[in-house]
């Protein structure tokens, strides 16, 4: 693993001025070919002229403070609703901002905007008519309230703080001014951004790439004034930040009807992506990506005219950048970075039509971690992050790999940290070997079509809304991350592909979420074509796996339309009276059982005898099989990843398809996994446990016995 040939290139370090000696040495140590700069820290002519490429990092809407001084009214805004005010007489008073962080927001009351404010009633449920109500001095006065009714106020403010910037000030103690943010939906402020951007190429020629630190429009970030709550609600694929009058104007004009707050605000809910989409969102969000797709494809064509090359970071502000999305392509971008913490991440990342696909590693070189928990300060343990997360990446690049790697944050946090610096060194020749043996050949696969089927579709292809730690409570993605790092093939498709024949090239379908949530689907289920064409599919042989509350919707004979496939049923009262069946938990199932890893949903009861039992708790059915014609289907309470979870998985697709493991590498102990490349003839082997472990590894290019360290990554040739 040492060979000389897996220790250079490939490789994005972070420099930091003050620290040349430092950035060259871990240059060599890490084999960087590339050095960038990151966010608070700069790079010196020793640097930039020391024969590496460079990377320079640009957030085109911030760090433009004397111009929105200038132009206040060319700054980012978004809808937001007050807390709701109970009436205790005819009069209401509401301070809109009450509640949220001062530094972030200022209101809007610009004739523009305040056309577009609403009170709402929402005990009753409806919008209380303009002439009852008043602005002025920060407050809104209700007035011929109902007693004991709850009031609120929808509102345009300004967004005068720059989320980014504002987190790295309250978590990592920057001290520089807080950063605005422009929209470039204001004629001035978008030629302002062109011509910025012309002279930054003309005074940095040393700069090979510039990464933009994604685009407009940040993911939703709202801050309150409680530390008790400091965050009040966020959503990494929300639209609510790109809204301004201007915006909704042009959706007016263009779509012939005119969206309210209301759309935006929907009960105070906000536009969470967890929620299934309405007709009029579908439309707003349409018309965000083509107009980012059109702004963000003049800035590369500025920056190719310098003969650089424009890379896009997804994260941050990518919002209408969705590299699944119908305009991404046609943005011509160079490359793609992606900050991952998880496998899924991988490959979502690693599918997205660019030429260059990059990761950047966690733990960032950041004093404190994401999570608030010290990294790089006493009692952090960088070292045991890293291995942990590589633990997830590996597995994922094994199935599809990226072109590059890398790091952000203040290189100068790595001193004195040599247990993380030979870490980073040792992914990164891994990171090498295989991607050597993707250039070779892909890995085989098995012939298995898993598809994912949700609201949002191929949109949303390997993530929901954020990282795994956002979103750790749903079951979807923790499968997701199962299936990264499984030898099938895997989409995502939305209900409207259902309809359009998408599983005829499907063997496995998954639904996993919460009643009424974008990912079972919510009333999407009512519609019995959709019913009719799944049931069919599995009928004639295909299978289905369902999680946690599968095709819920209120309304149908059963709370979960699939329930006839997978013999459950879910129970929100609607079977009071009814005896349900009993059932005796089977004592050998047809795939591996990893009890740590099944969940329990309340309410789950069966609905027929043939259904097999293979785990419950509590009277629950937790895990069960039935057969339905020439099909299966699978009912899981629940799901969380680990290397064991994933074993089950991969033999529970292997039960329904009936496909021959060995076909694209097997191995016998549950906690290792394996990928084989074929065309080199190589076998990679991986142990995803914390301990040692013997297994072996079955494939078309024979068997093999290895012993693996904890955690240890062996490459295999199989030269018989």
């Amino acid at each position: 693993m040492k060979d000389q040939a897996y220790r250079h290139g490939g490789f994005t370090l972070p420099g930091e001025a003050g620290y040349e000696k430092l950035t060259l040495e871990m240059a060599e140590k890490w084999g960087a070919d590339v050095i960038r700069d990151s966010d608070g820290t700069k790079l010196s002519p020793e640097i930039t002229e020391a024969g590496y490429r460079i990377y320079s990092t640009i957030c085109i809407i911030r760090e433009h403070n004397e111009f929105a001084a200038k132009h206040p009214d060319a700054q980012q805004q978004t809808f937001l609703s007050s807390d709701p005010v109970m009436a205790e007489g005819e009069v209401t008073v509401i301070r809109p901002l009450e509640g949220f962080f001062e530094e972030q927001f200022q209101l809007n009351d610009s004739p523009e905007a305040m056309a577009w404010w609403e009170v709402w009633d929402r005990t009753k449920g409806e919008r209380v008519p303009r002439e009852n109500w008043s602005f002025a001095e920060g407050q809104v006065t209700v007035r011929n309230c109902r007693k004991y009714h709850r009031y609120t106020v929808s509102f345009l403010c300004w967004r005068i703080w720059e989320e980014i910037n504002m987190y790295n000030h309250t978590t990592n103690h920057w001290t520089t001014e807080h950063l605005r943010q422009l929209d470039p939906r204001h004629p001035e402020a978008w030629s302002y951004l062109q011509q910025w951007l012309r002279n930054w190429c003309e005074n940095n020629p040393q700069t090979n790439v510039i990464r933009l630190t994604s685009l407009f429009y940040n993911f939703v970030w709202i801050f309150g004034s409680d530390l008790r709550r400091r965050t009040r609600f966020t959503d990494w694929a929300s639209y609510d930040f790109t809204v301004s009058p201007a915006a909704l104007e042009a959706f007016r004009a263009e779509y012939g009807y005119a969206l309210t707050a209301e759309d935006f605000i929907r009960g105070g809910k906000l536009q969470a992506t967890h929620r299934p989409p309405t007709p009029a969102k579908r439309d707003y969000m349409d018309m965000i990506q083509r107009f980012v797709a059109e702004k963000a494809r003049t800035l590369v064509e500025i920056i190719h005219s310098y003969g650089k090359e424009a890379y896009v970071f997804y994260d941050d502000s990518w919002v209408g950048m969705e590299p699944y999305g119908k305009y991404f392509r046609s943005i011509g971008f160079d490359g793609l970075i992606k900050c991952v913490f998880s496998g899924f991440e991988c490959r979502l990342c690693a599918g997205a039509e660019v030429p260059v696909h990059e990761l950047r590693f966690h733990p960032y070189l950041f004093p404190v971690g994401l999570g608030g928990l010290p990294t790089f300060m006493e009692g952090g343990h960088p070292e045991r992050d890293a291995a942990a997360y590589w633990m997830h990446v590996r597995r994922a690049l094994a199935r599809q790999c990226v072109d590059r790697i890398g790091l952000g944050g203040y290189l100068h946090l790595t001193i004195g940290q040599e247990k993380f610096n030979d870490a980073i060194e040792e992914m990164g020749i891994e990171f090498r070997h295989l991607k050597e043996l993707h250039a070779q050949g892909a890995p085989a696969e098995l012939p298995v079509t898993v598809a994912v089927l949700h609201c949002w579709g191929s949109l949303r292809s390997w993530t929901l809304s954020g990282h795994f730690h956002e979103t750790d409570g749903n079951i979807l993605i923790h499968l997701n991350e199962a299936l990264s790092g499984l030898p099938v093939k895997v989409k995502f498709i939305s209900f409207e592909d259902v309809r359009g024949g998408a599983l005829k090239d499907a063997d496995v379908l998954i639904n996993a979420g919460r009643e009424g949530d974008a990912w079972s689907g919510g009333d999407a289920w009512k519609d019995p074509e959709i019913v009719e064409e799944i049931t069919r599919f599995v009928y004639e042989g295909g299978a289905l796996i369902g999680a946690g509350e599968p095709s819920a919707a209120e309304g149908m004979d059963t709370r979960l339309a699939l329930a006839h496939l997978l013999g459950v049923d879910l129970d929100r009262g609607d079977y009071a009276c009814h005896f349900p069946w009993s059932f005796e938990e089977e004592k050998e199932a047809p795939f591996r059982v990893d009890r740590e890893a099944v969940g329990v949903t309340a309410g789950i009861r069966l609905t027929d005898p043939e259904t097999r039992v293979l785990m419950s708790r509590d009277g629950i059915p937790a895990l069960t099989v039935r057969e339905c014609g020439k099909g299966r289907a699978v009912y899981l309470g629940g799901f969380t990843y680990s290397p064991g979870a994933a074993r089950m998985l991969l033999e529970m697709l292997l039960y329904l398809t009936g496909a021959d493991g060995s076909a694209a590498g097997h191995t016998s102990h549950p906690l290792t996994e394996c990928a084989w490349f074929p065309a080199s003839r190589t076998l990679v082997v991986m142990n995803q446990g914390e301990e040692p472990a013997e297994t072996e590894v079955s494939c078309p290019g024979g068997t093999l016995k290895v012993r693996l360290e904890a955690e240890q990554t062996l490459f295999c040739r199989m030269d018989g």
